[in-house]
């Protein structure tokens, strides 16, 4: 079976790196493990991926991204999969319609509306967006599709997302990822560092900043920022894994067991 790593996820549904982290730790895909832990996703979790993929086109906050998909979830049957199904917005309620049958998946007050072909699992979402919005959209779907490609493009039509929406947490963590991958340690302490307070201290940013300075060789402060993202949201997994980790490696043996028995407790929820 051919598995798919993050970077053909990012590529074949262009969708970011922000997206898909959150959809795994939210526990909507439980993908395995390759060489180095590198995540490893199967057909199926494509088809949920690119389920959330509309979504996320759509300009739907994250937080409203998994929370609707988690409410879907717990009502479906373990056969049935997400792409198998039509989604609307009626007032301020996620409505599941399959067949003559409508029920309501989640309350919320984002209206959205989902259309598609639940038989190949594809979805069009129409939702209301400021121009400055969707250009700044635009510029994170080309860096994503610019990286294929390699080069100098991702990086500039990153930055252009980041100038047109400063907020847009996916730009930023691209844009790290992307300079962190290329070797380009301090632009990208640099992005994540700016990236905090434009996202307000996002978990994410600090997360992705911890792996940077653990490459830093600057350890205590990559325990702290760990310390930081899970401080804004205790249910990231990898976290407390890299957390246990690096408490091992400094000799904090008491701290590396507790964290990495929380990693284990989240994944055996999922």
């Amino acid at each position: 079976m051919h598995h798919y790593g993050v970077r053909e996820v990012m590529q074949l549904l262009r969708l970011p790196r922000g997206t898909i982290r959150s959809l795994v730790q939210a526990g909507f895909v439980s993908p395995g493990r390759g060489p180095r832990g590198a995540w490893q996703f199967s057909f199926q979790d494509l088809i949920v991926l690119r389920t959330a993929q509309e979504l996320s086109a759509a300009r739907v906050p994250q937080r409203r991204i998994t929370r609707s998909m988690r409410e879907l979830r717990k009502q479906l049957p373990d056969a049935m999969p997400l792409s198998g199904l039509r989604i609307c917005a009626e007032a301020d309620h996620v409505v599941v319609k399959e067949g003559a049958t409508r029920w309501q998946a989640d309350s919320g007050q984002y209206l959205l509306a989902f259309e598609g072909d639940p038989i190949a699992g594809s979805l069009s979402v129409v939702a209301p967006a400021s121009a400055q919005s969707r250009g700044a959209r635009q510029w994170l779907d080309n860096g994503i599709a610019l990286e294929q490609a390699g080069g100098e493009g991702a990086l500039r039509a990153y930055e252009r997302a980041i100038a047109a929406d400063p907020a847009l947490l996916d730009a930023h963590i691209n844009l790290g990822c992307l300079l962190h991958e290329a070797g380009r340690l301090a632009d990208a302490e640099q992005v994540y560092r700016a990236a905090l307070i434009a996202c307000n201290n996002a978990p994410a940013i600090h997360y992705n900043l911890a792996v940077l300075l653990e490459d830093l060789g600057r350890s205590e402060q990559a325990l702290e920022a760990y310390r930081e993202a899970l401080r804004g949201d205790p249910s990231l997994a990898d976290c407390h894994y890299n957390l246990a980790l690096l408490c091992e490696k400094l000799g904090r043996a008491k701290d590396a067991i507790r964290h990495m028995a929380q990693y284990r407790k989240l994944m055996r929820r999922r």
